[in-house]
């Protein structure tokens, strides 16, 4: 009996595989795919993509949707995954690699996953708290659903409004409540269990869990779809979804907004996981597909959840022209727990209908947590202690930060550090990211192409425009803050092209025509460039797909762009609730990714605890102009390149060499 409990625990719960170079690896392909997409599809894909389509409902909406995803989400994605198998670590060591002063970037990135892990458990505890519900006959919540919802789930008492006058504040917002809610703390303790078990050993048992935790969603969405389709008047919900057509709406911004957002926050970029999964795949896997795979699946799999949520909305007869408004926590707990209260067999629908959303939060829950373990493991300290305790040790301190959360506050805590997280710190992490790479990696071969100042004018003129264009927009109007962004650009541009000196290696086919298209070239494009052909020289070998030529420029001039648009709106929105201290804690809290980001570029070797000590020497910088290497070669191998490169002047291969022999 004890050699067939082992070999039980061991099929659940096996040790990961090891790669040559000793590390972790999944079990397979289809395992990662899996679990990345558990990662991204979660209670955003079931409960807020039907909420943002609901009002800005009609086919129109797909347009900027789809626009949104392949300028935004994919390319974003890409980079997040191709580091990650690259340069064989989590965050923080991806973002060593590609430029020492970037560390900070991959430690707020982690920061951004961590604190939506730690209110994402308490969600997953009211889902659970309607799990057990669903069980009772007549449901709990017929005929009084907003009440169960706030009376018997949440249990915060109402705050004491402030006052505000004119610019001034009167009084705060007041939350005399300070309890603890037993049920939901009960729960939380349980989903934390659950998502140590889906992770504590690594890939392996995360491998297995991730085919219970994404496959049965995928099942269980059909059944549910079936159902809501067969309501009464579950037609009428669905021409608001497919069988309308409103361009007007195209003209306005909301829709375009709404739509940028529910990719950004749909796909789950930005939080870590990504990279960190990746580095567990084989060096050489065809991370571009699994990228397009993964931004796909999750599209498709809300595009059709969004059925199931809409036959509902034709069965209780909401259109937007009724002023009814949806948001993700209603669709989640009040509107179709409403349309369930209705059906015949409830309490089967309502079973299954919390379980799925119950398996989408704890796959999405395990996924954010990863990224943190993964950064410990890595680091030169990690790799002397076991993965088991230190997930044991994330695991607890995780679960007394959620305990904030199960309080009788909790709930607008919740709800304002979820504000500020995604509408701020996120955006602007994701922001520095694309910004940063394709800035800043290998940027000694375009200072000693074009030189100094043309460098600094013209990546300062680039940030500037986006900066101070959105300013002026908000300030004066759309129109004079692209007129403003635009014309920095431009100005800046062609100052440092004026003052660049002649490069003296020769960019590719049409930027070869004149000096001043090469000066533009190393100016504008190196940097994304150089680290298209660097990670493709890793995930694109043999039959793999490459990343586009094209995937740098888009990063670089339309998802940045894009994201300060979108980051913009924060700071206006705050100004409505700068009475409330929870808004205020939580605005805060967001601002400490800009001072990590910060903090590690201005010092990056404070950061260096969280880089091994054997990857190090990857963040460091060398000259060789349009040299493909990839910055995990080890320092004998880099020299080796370095001394091969195109640059032949002799004085810079002596002194790489000498570089590379004291690293």
């Amino acid at each position: 009996m004890p050699s067939l409990l082992k070999k039980v625990y061991r099929f659940i719960s096996p040790e990961a595989e090891k790669e040559e170079d000793g590390r972790d690896k999944w079990p397979s392909r289809t395992a990662f795919v899996l679990a990345a997409m558990g990662g991204a599809i979660g209670l955003g894909n079931m409960l807020r993509y039907p909420s943002v389509v609901f009002a800005n409902n009609g086919v129109q909406w797909f347009i900027p949707y789809f626009i949104a995803l392949f300028f935004l989400g994919i390319p974003i994605l890409i980079l997040e995954i191709a580091i990650g198998q690259a340069y064989r670590g989590g965050v923080a060591v991806a973002f060593h690699g590609l430029n020492n002063r970037t560390k900070g970037i991959g430690l707020a990135v982690i920061m951004n996953g961590y604190v939506v892990a730690t209110y994402y458990v308490p969600i997953i505890s009211w889902i659970m708290r309607y799990f057990r519900s669903s069980f009772q006959s007549p449901l709990p919540w017929t005929g009084r659903g907003q009440e169960f919802y706030m009376n018997d789930v949440i249990r915060n008492p109402d705050p004491i409004p402030g006052e505000m006058t004119g610019s001034g504040v009167t009084s705060y917002v007041s939350y005399a409540a300070r309890g603890m809610i037993g049920e939901t703390v009960g729960w939380c303790a349980f989903v934390w269990l659950l998502v140590y078990l889906c992770m504590y050993k690594g890939v392996g048992v995360t491998g297995r869990a991730v085919y219970i935790t994404m496959g049965l969603p995928i099942v269980m969405m059909f059944i549910l779809i079936g159902r809501s389709l067969s309501l009464p008047n579950a037609i009428d919900g669905v021409r608001l979804y497919f069988a309308e057509w409103h361009s007007d709406k195209l003209a306005g911004g909301d829709i375009w907004q709404a739509a940028v957002g529910q990719i950004f926050f749909s796909i789950g970029v930005g939080f870590g996981y990504f990279t960190s999964y990746a580095s567990y795949n084989t060096k050489y896997s065809n991370a571009v597909q699994d990228a397009v795979i993964i931004a796909f699946s999750n599209s498709l799999y809300e595009i059709i959840a969004g059925f199931a949520v809409f036959g509902v909305i034709g069965f209780l007869g909401y259109k937007p022209e009724q002023g009814v408004k949806l948001g993700t926590f209603t669709v989640g707990f009040l509107t179709y727990p409403l349309a369930l209260s209705e059906m015949p067999g409830a309490n089967v629908w309502a079973v299954l209908f919390f379980l799925t959303l119950a398996l989408l939060g704890l796959s999405s829950a395990f996924a954010l947590i990863e990224s943190i373990v993964t950064m410990i493991c890595d680091s030169s300290w990690g790799q002397r202690n076991s993965r088991v305790w230190i997930s044991t040790g994330v695991i607890l301190v995780s679960f007394c930060l959620s305990l904030l959360y199960c309080s009788e506050f909790g709930f607008y805590l919740l709800d304002a550090v979820d504000t500020w997280t995604n509408n701020l710190s996120l955006i602007f992490v994701v922001w520095c990211e694309a910004v940063a790479v394709t800035s800043l990696y290998r940027y000694v071969d375009v200072v000693g192409q074009v030189g100094l100042p043309a460098y600094v004018i013209y990546n300062s003129g680039y940030i500037l425009a986006m900066v101070l264009g959105v300013a002026v927009a908000h300030s004066v109007s759309a129109e004079a803050g692209a007129g403003t962004g635009f014309g920095i650009y431009i100005v800046g541009a062609c100052l440092s092209v004026a003052l660049s000196k002649c490069p003296d290696s020769t960019p590719p086919s049409f930027w070869a025509k004149s000096g001043l298209l090469q000066k533009f070239w190393w100016l504008a494009f190196y940097s994304a460039n150089q680290l298209c052909r660097d990670l493709n020289s890793v995930v694109a070998v043999g039959k793999n797909w490459s990343i586009p030529v094209v995937w740098g420029p888009i990063l670089r001039y339309v998802s940045a762009p894009i994201m300060a648009v979108t980051f913009s709106f924060a700071y206006p929105a705050f100004y409505a609730v700068r009475n409330d201290p929870l808004h205020i804690f939580a605005f805060a809290t967001a601002h400490v990714v800009m001072i990590i980001i910060a903090a590690g570029f201005i010092v990056p070797r404070a950061f260096d605890i969280f880089v091994p000590a054997d990857k190090l020497h990857v963040g460091k910088t060398f000259y060789a102009p349009q040299v493909v290497v990839l910055g995990v070669l080890d320092g004998e191998e880099t020299a080796q390149v370095e001394a091969n490169s195109q640059d032949t002047d002799e004085d810079k291969s002596t002194a790489v060499f000498q570089e590379k022999q004291r690293a």
